[in-house]
């Protein structure tokens, strides 16, 4: 597949090539599609939908080792039409932070006629992995147990997360009953061989790289990619000390290899946290991808 480079800052595009590689410099980032172009220049724009906040509600049964809630955002869209649904979970090293952090993001998705869960999940170093990708699997059977009431279409829900959420919704992507049609993951640690056995990881897996190596593989979701993942939008700070670049380039290229659609936006002179808090242009062009693979996959249906 042809490989181009394309972006947006507030809807001015500009290509150039530079040492061989097509680059866009829109919002200082560079933009790789696997796919003739990517997804947000080929958008087209529609109104915004008004949505309704629903009280947080437990998504856990009631023998789960930890209640967990989440919160839930209910577009107002056509009573006959079943909706596509957006599974959003947050970051904070697997051991902090809260669904607040994904709030203005899962508003945004609702206001694009996604119904949106927001979820809360069991943190490390009390529990460690897999606890955390058990509960994402037991929101995904909640979700479809809301289907009928909340009009959900099973089959077009997505995974969107950062940092260490982004990499608990690529773990449930790449799983073989993940059930995810495609995933926008920011921040993404894909391989956790790669850290120095820092304490998040240590704490998150249980011991260390030398003590666990087969733990911290299958807790890697780029050892896990396969030709039928779903397609994934990533995006990443190049400055982020973190999760070096080489975790979303490395993973990208996982992906392409196997022949699975995704692109790569690459911030321009953002750490981690930055390419989180300054994230617009990164958003808006991945929730443009998973309109498009939501609508391709709808039409082969049909």
């Amino acid at each position: 597949m042809g490989r181009r480079a394309a972006g947006g800052w507030r809807g001015l595009l500009l290509c150039f090539p530079l040492l061989g590689l097509p680059l866009l410099v829109a919002g200082c980032a560079t933009h790789l599609s696997t796919s003739d172009a990517p997804a947000v220049t080929q958008s087209v724009a529609r109104p915004d939908v008004d949505f309704r906040r629903l009280s947080p509600r437990p998504y856990t049964p009631p023998d789960w080792p930890e209640a967990l809630e989440a919160r839930v955002l209910i577009p107002d869209t056509p009573s006959d039409a079943r909706r596509p649904v957006a599974l959003l979970v947050h970051g904070g090293g697997w051991q902090r932070r809260s669904p607040d952090d994904m709030t203005e993001i899962a508003e945004r998705l609702a206001r694009r006629g996604y119904v949106t869960i927001n979820v809360a999940y069991r943190f490390a170093p009390e529990y460690r992995f897999p606890a955390q990708l058990e509960d994402l699997r037991q929101a995904m059977a909640w979700i479809h147990e809301q289907a009928d009431d909340w009009r959900i279409d099973t089959e077009r829900i997505v995974g969107v997360g950062y940092s260490s959420g982004a990499h608990l919704v690529s773990l449930l992507a790449l799983s073989d009953e993940g059930g995810l049609a495609a995933v926008l993951a920011g921040g993404l640690p894909s391989d956790l061989l790669k850290f120095d056995d820092g304490r998040l990881v240590v704490e998150f897996i249980g011991g260390t790289r030398a003590e666990k190596p087969r733990a911290y593989r299958q807790a890697s979701p780029i050892y896990h990619v396969h030709a039928s993942a779903p397609p994934h939008f990533l995006f990443h700070g190049r400055w982020d000390g973190l999760v070096p670049m080489d975790h979303a380039t490395d993973f990208h290229a996982a992906l392409v290899a196997q022949g699975v659609e995704s692109e790569l936006y690459l911030q321009h002179y953002r750490g981690h946290f930055t390419s989180f808090l300054l994230r617009d242009s990164a958003i808006e062009a991945g929730i443009a991808f998973l309109d498009m693979q939501l609508e391709a996959q709808h039409q082969a249906r049909q």
